[in-house]
């Protein structure tokens, strides 16, 4: 790590490849949008040999952000996979958006990756989101490095971004959060900015020179060493804090020196077990230079730091009917499993699946056995089915280079899985397996649409489905309340990413209509109805009357219906009529066209006629008589309320009960949990939260998260009422 030069790198136009997974390393890049993870990617590749300069293919395209969109939103907006060679070790880079309404896509690189580099600004710093996916990752004890971006920045101050990474990252334990290198400054400009020029190597005290657009080594000035000697100290003694030789400590202590191969192998332990995080640099190259500063660097720590796959271990997995199967190893000659991490479409080749295979070796042209389960509640169905999957490949921008095979550890896109979607376990298909599924966030803010034309109609239904297979952070309702499509996002870039793919890829376009929530009505009041239905003028006549009592019934009761006539006043028959027309009207409402709930109707009397009496007679007299009973008395507009969790750090608690207490939310409790945070449980009207994942965002400045669950129905108040019946009356 910074004390050998690679004499292998990858060379451009030729992809990748692995053929035992200790030549693997699968590494994720996490950070705020903004905060360079798709320039660094392009940097590691062009210093591999995977890209030309700036990160560029044969066809002129980019690696990572090569999407339409992603060029019109100047932003990443997917998972994208930039496989690069160094050393004869395959890296499989997974470059992820840092924008908090794409989390899906970061939550599928870290499910196919080993080891995490956290990119942060030295211009903007941390932010909360990166915070908590650090605290995910230790939760789990993956592997972490940090590499500090945009030193170019007049702003930029790398030794006190490092002390806020010490601070933020490193918790009770600062000095597992340590540099590596130190940043080498050139000479100052008019501006008095020095722009850095290189890095000095902590522990090989050597310095590698960038200036020259190529990284050249050199022993380090008399002026640079008394610079490096603290920095170098605490760097020693938090990689000795880490060895399994327990007497090395104590030798260091007492004078020894320390043999900096030793220091190397021990920080390279250190870092694939999780428990020493290293600080590393990284700047644009020079003018016409091949290698951006840092690059070789970070090259070197992945190859020499990070874990190989088969240190990592695979999801659990079960019989496709749940059966538990003994842990899977990473073993090539092992039972077929993998995983889709992500699905997407292009238009010319079709569907394309990136997998990560966690045991065996996926092959093309093989059957095999695609299992999708537990994805229900967001619109993907339980599956099944063998399929013959077409060729394998690696992405090199929008080209897609031919692998031959995908062994254990590797990460390959595979071509012609017409019913495989994001989630769903790939397995030999006489030896069906599924993986135990990754977390992924609830989609929360609703979006109603429309399909704007005939045409769009008729291709509505099949383009969200191939939507939602390709997102599941994405959830497809049809409401039966409303009768509204709704598509749940997890923001609002998130719905403009949703609805720009249905138009370019599927075309499909497709309107945005005020979403609504499902409101029912019920009766304030006991109140009588009488339904009287006669015609007769000429031929068979319609006879029916009946006599109805309602009362309230309490929240959640539903629609009650007790026969108490005497006598034959109606005769039995006809009974079971009237019931029917009273729960037809019910459905339909009785004031404001929601259905009623929550009451008991008695029929108590009516007449019928020996020839003209019929059952529809008697559901229309049914139904008449409740819309007279509702007339007679208040009727009550129900709203739904939910159940909120939030959790948020503790110095947004306030804001948001007052925010929660403004949308007419009842607080109904809070606790402390672990990491500075608190959850406030609340109950509120879902009309009220329509946008709180954008509002809560916003609140705590990216921090804080919810949950929703409905918890019953409770009467609108007047005003609100009255505002609905206003905006409906203006709609209409």
């Amino acid at each position: 790590m910074g004390d050998k030069t690679n004499t292998h790198p990858g060379a451009a136009g030729r992809a990748a490849t692995a053929d035992r997974p200790s030549s693997l390393r699968n590494v994720v890049l996490v950070g705020h949008s903004g905060a360079g993870k798709t320039t660094l990617v392009e940097a590691l590749a062009l210093t591999s040999g995977a890209a030309n300069r700036a990160g560029r293919v044969e066809d002129g395209t980019t690696l990572s952000d090569y999407d339409e969109i992603e060029h019109r939103q100047q932003r990443s907006v997917q998972l994208a996979l930039v496989p690069v060679e160094w050393g004869g070790i395959k890296i499989n880079l997974l470059d992820t958006p840092g924008y908090a309404d794409f989390v899906g896509e970061l939550r599928a690189g870290l499910r196919a990756a080993d080891a995490a580099l956290f990119v942060v600004s030295a211009a903007d710093g941390v932010d909360g989101s990166t915070r908590m996916v650090w605290d995910e990752c230790a939760a789990v004890g993956m592997p972490r490095a940090i590499v500090v971006t945009h030193l170019e920045s007049a702003r930029a101050d790398f030794e006190e971004m490092t002390a806020i990474c010490q601070r933020v990252f490193g918790g009770d334990d600062p000095d597992a959060v340590l540099p590596l290198y130190l940043p080498l400054h050139g000479e100052e400009g008019p501006d008095g900015h020095a722009p850095v020029a290189g890095l000095i190597g902590l522990l090989s005290q050597r310095v590698f020179d960038y200036s020259s657009g190529e990284r050249v080594e050199r022993p380090p000035g008399s002026e640079h060493l008394p610079l490096i000697e603290e920095a170098r100290d605490r760097l020693i003694e938090g990689i000795i804090a880490e060895s399994e030789d327990e007497t090395l400590m104590d030798r260091y202590l007492g004078g020894e020196e320390v043999d900096v191969k030793t220091l190397v192998a021990d920080l390279e332990r250190a870092v694939a077990r999780g428990t020493f995080h290293p600080v590393l640099a990284a700047a644009p190259a020079a003018e016409g230079g091949r290698q951006g500063i840092g690059t070789v660097e970070l090259l070197e720590l992945v190859t020499g730091g990070f874990p190989t796959p088969l240190e990592h271990e695979a999801p659990a997995v079960t019989t496709p009917q749940g059966t538990p199967r003994p842990p899977l190893t990473c073993d090539p000659e092992g039972p077929l499993a993998a995983e889709v991490v992500k699905t997407s479409s292009d238009p010319y080749v079709g569907r394309i699946s990136l997998v990560r295979v966690f045991s065996g070796t996926l092959r093309p042209d093989e059957t095999v056995h695609v299992s999708g389960h537990g994805m229900e509640d967001r619109g993907h169905e339980d599956h099944d089915v063998d399929e013959r999957i077409g060729a394998l490949s690696a992405p090199f921008g929008k080209q897609q280079r031919v692998l031959p095979q995908a062994i254990a550890g590797d990460l390959a896109c595979v071509g012609k899985l017409t019913r495989a979607e994001t989630g769903d376990t790939l397995s030999a298909k006489d030896d069906p397996l599924l993986m135990e599924p990754w977390v992924m966030p609830d989609p929360l803010l609703p979006v109603a649409i429309e399909a704007h034309s005939k045409a769009d109609e008729d291709k509505l239904s099949q383009g969200l489905s191939r939507l939602v297979a390709e997102d599941p952070t994405m959830r497809l309702e049809q409401n039966p309340d409303t009768h509204q499509v709704v598509l749940w996002c997890l923001g609002e870039a998130h719905v403009d990413v949703a609805l720009e793919r249905l138009r370019s890829r599927y075309g499909v376009q497709v309107d945005a209509v005020p979403h609504r929530v499902s409101l029912r009505e019920t009766f304030a009041e006991p109140a009588a109805g009488r339904g009287r239905h006669v015609k007769q003028s000429g031929g068979h006549g319609q006879f029916a009357i009946c006599e109805i009592q309602v009362d309230p019934l309490p929240g959640g009761s539903g629609i009650e219906f007790v026969d108490k006539v005497v006598g034959g006043a109606v005769p039995r028959q006809f009974i079971p009529s009237v019931e029917k027309g009273v729960r037809a009207q019910a459905q339909r409402g009785v004031a404001a066209g929601y259905p009623l709930v929550d009451v008991r109707v008695t029929l108590l009397d009516g007449k019928a006629h020996s020839v003209d009496s019929s059952d529809a007679a008697f559901q229309t007299a049914g139904a008449l008589a409740l819309r007279e009973a509702a007339g007679q008395c208040r009727i009550h507009l129900l709203e739904p309320y939910a159940e909120v969790r939030v959790l948020v750090s503790d110095e947004y608690v306030g804001p948001v009960m007052s925010d929660l207490s403004g949308r007419r939310g009842r607080v109904v409790g809070t606790e402390q949990t672990a990491g500075g945070r608190t959850l406030v449980r609340a109950e509120i009207p879902e009309i009220e939260i329509g946008r709180y994942a954008v509002d809560l965002r916003s609140l705590s400045h990216g921090t804080g998260r919810f949950s929703r669950s409905y918890a019953r129905h409770e009467p609108m108040p007047q005003q609100v009422a009255a505002k609905i019946h206003e905006q409906e009356g203006s709609a209409a």
